[in-house]
């Protein structure tokens, strides 16, 4: 298998690459924005370092969000994009995953999205098996893990250190690595991981006529 991993949610413009035999490599420049004019450029140069040709890619994992808005839209286009020109099968994984997989040693864990405005995007592993990502407030979390009954309990994310539930402990987790980003599309069932983008919430902005971006 050879796979390219891709992330644009955040501050940072990072791809990765693994192929078979060979150690994965890494390219991350934290730019804020314009990720759109580096994400090309940059597959392009882990590609040709690793001596490798687009068509030779046999899957295509992306992040899928939560996080920036415009930064998800760039991913996952691309991600699409390139997969329907090579060949390759686009896999979508979100961002809360890859946090709980940098953190596969540690159950039960709440992982936390800042979705700004008083709420947050939270999901919970309390073994192997994740519960679905939900939107919640941030004063509604504590009740909301509360009634899970989970002792223990780990926050992680950039969420958790808006919430305060008791007995719960914080571990400032909230980059996501590559390498588990890689793991986690080599993984992945295409049917059950589409490229599409997860938002946060509705974008702000909307189209002529008041219809909402796709």
């Amino acid at each position: 298998m050879t796979l390219l991993a891709i992330d644009t949610t955040g501050p940072d413009c990072a791809v990765a690459l693994r192929a078979d035999g060979r150690p994965d490599r890494v390219l991350c420049e934290r730019i804020g924005r314009g990720h759109a004019e580096r994400l090309a450029p940059m597959v392009q140069q882990i590609l040709a370092d690793a001596g490798l040709a687009p068509r030779e890619l046999t899957r295509i994992g992306v992040t899928i969000g939560p996080g920036s808005f415009a930064g998800t839209r760039v991913g996952t286009a691309f991600a699409r994009g390139l997969a329907l020109a090579t060949g390759a099968v686009a896999i979508g994984i979100g961002n809360l995953a890859v946090i709980a997989r940098q953190l596969h040693d540690v159950r039960p864990l709440a992982v936390l999205h800042d979705a700004r405005r008083g709420e947050v995007i939270l999901q919970v592993w309390a073994g192997p098996e994740a519960s679905g990502p939900q939107r919640l407030t941030v004063d509604a979390v504590p009740a909301h893990l509360e009634a899970l009954g989970l002792s223990r309990l780990v926050l992680a994310g950039s969420g958790a250190p808006l919430v305060d539930p008791a007995g719960a402990t914080v571990r400032d987790v909230r980059e996501l690595d590559l390498h588990a980003l890689l793991d986690l599309a080599a993984e992945a069932d295409p049917a059950q991981a589409p490229a599409s983008p997860f938002y946060a919430r509705p974008p702000d902005a909307k189209l002529p006529g008041g219809i909402e971006p796709a």
